[in-house]
């Protein structure tokens, strides 16, 4: 799956420069101001990520665009949904619709992670990929506590008012409808990493430290990409083209914005600050 969202030492001994942050973008016309930064949802505490810029944006910001409304609302809403969503049914099993590979890999993982066994074996291939996720994190001391949409929102000042580009269902939707055999290739993908490359998350945090953006691109989008085209259109892509339109209409009226959003929707000719380049717009970044 998409590898910022479903990552810890080593991320406070990261590469590149000592003073380096994670990046920011920064779009403006004749009359407007959006600043963009690329988030990762879940992170170790204690992490000094904060770019002076992004500070300095949000102090000033009339509005405040995450990709879900924040909240303990949401949080128990996308659980619920989740929960009756990610279920297989009576019949089924998630070992089934596996290789003989991913079966035992998924076998693997659940006594690795000390999940209870045939726990995982129940869930739909995405939502047993984002329990996996949260296993390995919570491993590696991260949670999303620590995040930056929570701490962004917690600290911004209140005179922003809050929105967001999509709902709790629409999200769920996005993971719950779409084609299993793409759901199975990036669970036994992230199976496969999970095994085979337990660094991955430091990594990944290192990099978005040091606002390595090839590097992210790597690490963050190319599993995906490889392991399911599908997938990566329907959870990236698509995505991408969508917050764009949203971006350009408030770019069409005046005032200063904040957006913070998966740094894997900033990168790439495919990403939101490109799209909004080739759309005419004055683009500063990486």
């Amino acid at each position: 799956m998409f590898k910022l969202g479903p990552l810890a030492l080593a991320a406070f001994l990261i590469a590149g420069p000592a003073l380096a942050k994670p990046p920011v973008w920064t779009v403006r016309d004749a009359d407007s101001e959006l600043v963009i930064f690329g988030s990762v949802h879940v992170l170790p505490p204690g992490l000094d990520w904060r770019p002076p810029a992004l500070e300095a944006a949000l102090a000033k910001a009339d509005d405040l665009w995450f990709e879900l409304p924040m909240g303990a609302a949401t949080e128990a809403e996308i659980a619920g949904l989740a929960a009756s969503k990610g279920v297989l049914p009576p019949d089924r099993s998630l070992s089934g619709l596996l290789s003989p590979t991913g079966a035992s890999a998924l076998a693997k993982a659940s006594q690795k992670y000390g999940l209870t066994p045939g726990f995982l074996d129940r869930l739909e291939p995405w939502f047993a990929e984002v329990a996996l996720a949260g296993a390995e994190f919570r491993a590696a001391g991260a949670d999303t506590d620590s995040g930056v949409e929570k701490a962004i929102a917690a600290t911004a000042p209140a005179s922003a008012q809050r929105r967001a580009f999509e709902t709790a269902a629409q999200q769920i939707a996005l993971f719950d409808e779409a084609p299993v055999p793409a759901q199975v290739a990036s669970l036994e993908e992230s199976l496969d990493q999970m095994d085979k490359d337990p660094d991955a998350y430091d990594r990944l945090v290192a990099a978005w430290m040091a606002a390595d953006t090839a590097a992210l691109e790597r690490d963050a989008l190319d599993p995906l990409r490889h392991a399911s085209p599908v997938l990566y259109e329907r959870l990236v892509s698509a995505r991408n083209a969508a917050w764009t339109q949203v971006l350009d209409g408030r770019l069409k009226g005046a005032g200063r914005t904040v957006v913070v959003v998966g740094v894997g929707h900033l990168l790439t000719p495919d990403g939101v600050p490109a799209r909004l380049r080739a759309l005419g717009y004055s683009v500063e970044g990486p």
